[in-house]
């Protein structure tokens, strides 16, 4: 075996393990409004999320094309380059995950990616028109259309419903929420997959397997995506669920409804237009506006500013990451130096796996009561039968039998 192809066989697997950390880092993008409210029950929810990710997945290639040919300059890529920017995606997603915070993991691949560019060529290997015009923009764009459309979306659902009675309220908009849910997850699967198609495509032309005149992956790279996708969602992202759907804002079924339709909405219109945004940006500035929209709510705005900082460090902590990867391997050579880099992200992920078992989050206690940190009291909370309060509750909670 050559170098060049253990290197694509090494780029494409890291490849497919970025998709899976996407998967279980997103699943709260899709379900966790959902099982915060109690319209699913949260292995329902990751069942769900996980199979409309997978069929997502097929129905657009324009964010491949866009994370493929317009983010860095396609002749200076190398097989090198494209996997000390997965590197830099991967430990970026574990190490957020751990911490509970939504953050990209589009920034955090492209931030790897684009880093170790950097390392390589300089700032001649990066396409920063591409980059401002088709991620940054956009991002910036479509978290203040999220919030705003959830905001007067939750305004609106309360004001017509303010005669209804609250438990017909409740038990009519979760079972409205299985579908938005489902919109949702659809969504997710357009947009989020296609980005690691995009990475293994450019793998491959660098490689010479294909060419840049192709206009899509080939169905392999297509089929392999989508189930890793879908793999790493089903395992569920519980801590970065807990956050979405207990951290920011206590979620009712109505924010949550507003909140996934608004999200899904701006979500499937981007991956039309091959716009590659983040959908936990855009996800989180839905709840967020579910929040302000409800009269009396209260938004953990501590909560909120974490976010932030985290979504403006991601793309240079990974783009970091990306190019201390590729000065290792680079620096090293040959099948040592890609060896070293496995071991680098395989030590790495390990360390991140060992010290999140300290205090485990699942779907035993992802609801539990919020404290000022993601974990605060899961040490000491067994799990509870979910128990309806009212008559007009048992009808909901069948809804996430």
């Amino acid at each position: 075996m050559t170098l060049e192809l253990f290197l694509l066989i090494t780029v494409v697997i890291t490849a497919l393990a970025f998709d899976f950390t996407n998967g279980f880092h997103d699943t709260g993008n899709a379900v966790a409004t959902g099982i915060a409210s109690g319209a699913l029950k949260p292995k329902t929810a990751v069942t769900l999320c996980a199979t409309l990710n997978l069929v997502g997945a097929f129905m657009s290639t324009q964010v491949a094309a866009t994370v493929a040919k317009d983010l860095v300059v396609t002749h200076l890529v190398t097989l090198e380059i494209m996997f000390g920017g997965l590197v830099g995606g991967i430990i970026w997603n574990l190490v957020t995950w751990l911490l509970g915070i939504p953050s990209s993991s589009s920034h955090a691949l492209i931030g790897g990616v684009v880093g170790a560019m950097l390392a390589a060529a300089g700032r001649a290997g990066v396409r920063w028109p591409g980059l401002v015009s088709k991620v940054l923009i956009p991002t910036v764009i479509a978290v203040l259309a999220a919030t705003l459309v959830a905001t007067v979306g939750t305004w609106l659902v309360y004001r017509l419903t303010r005669d209804v009675s609250p438990g017909r309220t409740r038990r009519e908009f979760r079972r409205g929420q299985v579908f938005s849910a489902a919109l949702m997850s659809l969504a997710h699967g357009t947009n989020d997959a296609q980005k690691t198609m995009g990475v293994i495509f450019l793998a491959l032309i660098t490689y010479g397997a294909a060419q840049t005149t192709d206009i899509m992956p080939p169905l392999w790279v297509i089929v392999s995506c989508a189930l890793a996708m879908a793999a790493g969602t089903y395992f569920g992202g519980w801590r970065v669920i807990r956050t979405l759907g207990k951290g920011l804002v206590e979620i009712e079924s109505p924010q949550g409804m507003a909140a996934e339709s608004s999200s899904a909405a701006i979500i499937l219109l981007s991956s039309h237009f091959g716009y590659s945004l983040s959908t936990t940006q855009v996800v989180t500035g839905s709840v967020l506006g579910s929040g302000l929209g409800k009269p009396g709510a209260t938004v953990r705005w501590e909560v909120a500013r974490r976010m932030a900082t985290a979504w403006l460090i991601t793309l240079p902590l990974a783009g970091t990451i990306g190019a201390g990867t590729y000065w290792l391997i680079h620096s090293i050579g040959g099948y040592r130096g890609t060896i070293a880099g496995l071991i680098l992200l395989v030590g790495v992920s390990a360390l991140i796996w060992l010290q999140s078992r300290k205090v485990p989050v699942d779907h035993t206690n992802v609801t539990a009561d919020w404290g000022a940190h993601m974990t605060d009291g899961l040490e000491v909370i067994a799990p509870q039968p979910l128990t309806p309060s009212s008559p007009d509750e048992v009808d909901a909670e069948g809804v996430g039998a």
